[in-house]
């Protein structure tokens, strides 16, 4: 994927520098991959357009994905 050439990952603000987090990186036109930080750079990468993106962080906020 050359669009990840040179791409910035980040870790939430909320991962309090855990290791079992997850990465982000914001691509062009308003991509945004995803990755496994304990894999780092041999992690699989997902990858959302802006609008999926919008969707999945709204319903993680909502508590979706909330176990019992």
């Amino acid at each position: 994927m050359s669009d990840l050439i040179g791409a910035r990952w980040f870790k939430s603000s909320r991962s309090q520098g855990g290791e079992a987090c997850v990465e982000a990186a914001h691509l062009r036109a308003g991509q945004v991959a995803v990755r496994d930080s304990k894999l780092g750079e041999s992690s699989p990468i997902l990858c959302f357009n802006g609008a999926a993106w919008d969707c999945f962080t709204s319903a993680v906020k909502a508590g979706s994905f909330d176990q019992p």
